[in-house]
């Protein structure tokens, strides 16, 4: 990135700073009003977990007003393709308060969709399961979280899977899917693009345990000094990711059915003290982090200082008491920054995080609130 570039990229960044802390904030009093403000989607990754975790997070803590659909996670199916439900997944009242304010919820199924290689015919057991289960609890469609296609014999599986799942379940269900941000060829793109209403494009993950030096979780730009153990080369960056859907002709998805992930998490790295720094025993020494409950309380204070990456235009935070530390993640600034490049600058239809939780502290959802912020329409 030249010189111009770069200031010109602070410049925006201190524009779209001062919108952050200007832009129109929901009361929640009228949850239906704010939530038609919206011409991009805002989804929520919310897992059931949440509600016993502390603090608690459930459909009393989600301002539905600030979202068009939730992804609820936690259901996966078994070897003869019966549907995992634990107990206390389901939530009646999250659907509820959902549809009275206009959002639609997802069910988010996750799994080994391998199996369906050598059981082929399972996987009109699992789709019939799936409508049966949807239609019982009000669900509007499903999500799929298959990490990651990549043969041959996985892209007609799923291309044979979105098929029978779109003629199960046609308009008005919603249909998506979760891909990485590299050029992932087993999702069969030319022909399920036409399937899905939409894919939620994971750009984050991009740092972590399995890093061999401090890097960065969800980079908005490249940055030239990036290590190239990066994990997710070669969409290693929002900007990079997005040019891959949108231009590479093996790829090549409509803007409008891509949304950009964000993450309200990040990593601790213990036993390193730079940006790029090498990482030794990262297995044991990285440990993710959530930012309501531990980064939001440790920016510039408590012996760590935060820092920006000038090319990356995404925050880090140092150790300043002579301990080693490092931590990569995002606060309300970069969480706005990245939503307003990828739905404006970008055109993509919308963005989505995990997870709603991983944002609240016990009383405020600052990620979240930039998120939406960022989302509105804009102003000639």
């Amino acid at each position: 990135m030249n010189r111009c570039k770069f200031i010109c990229g602070i410049g925006l960044m201190i524009c779209l700073a001062l919108l952050l802390s200007g832009a129109p904030r929901s009361s929640g009093q009228e949850p239906e009003e704010s939530a038609a403000k919206l011409t991009k989607r805002v989804i929520g990754d919310y897992g059931y977990w949440s509600r016993t975790q502390d603090p608690s997070y459930s459909a009393e803590q989600i301002p539905f007003s600030k979202l068009t659909h939730i992804n609820h996670a936690g259901v996966g199916f078994d070897a003869d393709a019966n549907l995992l439900v634990l107990d206390g997944f389901l939530e009646p009242r999250l659907i509820d308060k959902a549809h009275d304010s206009g959002v639609k919820v997802l069910l988010l199924l996750g799994g080994d969709f391998t199996i369906f290689e050598t059981k082929p015919a399972l996987l009109d057991t699992l789709v019939a399961n799936l409508h049966k289960f949807i239609l019982k609890h009000g669900y509007d469609g499903v999500d799929i979280d298959w990490e990651y296609p990549s043969s041959a014999q996985d892209e007609s599986t799923f291309h044979i899977l979105m098929l029978k799942l779109r003629t199960a379940f046609s308009s008005p269900y919603v249909l998506s899917a979760d891909v990485p941000p590299w050029e992932a060829t087993g999702y069969d793109f030319p022909d399920t693009k036409f399937l899905v209403d939409y894919y939620n494009l994971m750009t984050y993950d991009c740092a972590g345990p399995w890093t061999d030096s401090a890097q960065l979780n969800s980079a908005i730009f490249p940055d030239p000094n990036n290590p190239t153990s990066y994990n997710c080369e070669p969409g290693g960056s929002v900007k990079e990711a997005i040019d891959i859907y949108l231009h590479d002709p093996l790829v090549n998805v409509p803007a409008h059915k891509i949304n950009i992930g964000t993450p309200f998490y990040g990593y601790e790295y213990q036993n390193v003290s730079a940006l790029w720094g090498f990482c030794t025993d990262c297995d044991n020494t990285v440990i993710s982090q959530n930012y309501g409950t531990f980064f939001k309380q440790r920016i510039n204070q408590h012996g760590w200082r935060t820092f920006y990456d000038q090319y990356s235009l995404v925050p880090y935070m140092l150790r300043t008491n002579g301990k080693p530390g490092f931590i990569t993640y995002d606060d309300s600034f970069s969480t706005f920054y990245r939503v307003a490049y990828a739905v404006w600058s970008r055109g993509l239809g919308g963005s989505f995080m995990w997870s709603l939780d991983a944002d609240y502290d016990g009383q405020s959802q600052d990620l979240l609130e930039a998120m939406y912020n960022a989302s509105l329409p804009q102003t000639k």
